[in-house]
């Protein structure tokens, strides 16, 4: 409310989610916690909080460099769709709760989200 008028006040906030990080020895060593803008690709949001997650496609689908584990909130976001699916075959250490970063928006649940040890681009540089 507007103190002087009593009416509401329009709120230009944008809406967040809390997203929870887990460390990665060379990406976040100590893990991370930030406040996620809704609607918005986590590996922008990962990016924007400081992490180097790779994104060799420039973030349109169609690598799968940007390849994270969602261990907790995942029904709250669209599921992949096939094309995504088609890139998570190239991924390495898949699994069920698999996703490219690039993919997911930011919704209205919290997010815990885990970094493979590596992907295929680390994979071959090491």
């Amino acid at each position: 409310m507007n103190k002087t008028e009593g009416t509401p006040r329009s709120s230009t906030a944008t809406a967040t989610s809390p997203v929870r990080l887990l460390p990665h020895a060379d990406l976040c060593p100590q893990g991370l916690e930030f406040e996620a803008r809704q609607g918005r690709k986590l590996v922008d949001e990962l990016l924007a909080h400081g992490v180097a997650i790779e994104h060799a496609c420039e973030k349109v689908c169609a690598c799968s460099t940007c390849h994270v584990h969602l261990r907790e909130g995942a029904a709250g976001v669209a599921p992949a769709d096939e094309a995504e699916e088609d890139q998570l075959d190239d991924a390495w250490g898949v699994d069920a709760d698999s996703r490219l970063a690039c993919c997911v928006r930011v919704g209205a649940t919290a997010l815990v989200v885990e970094l493979p040890r590596h992907t295929r681009n680390h994979a071959r540089e090491a």
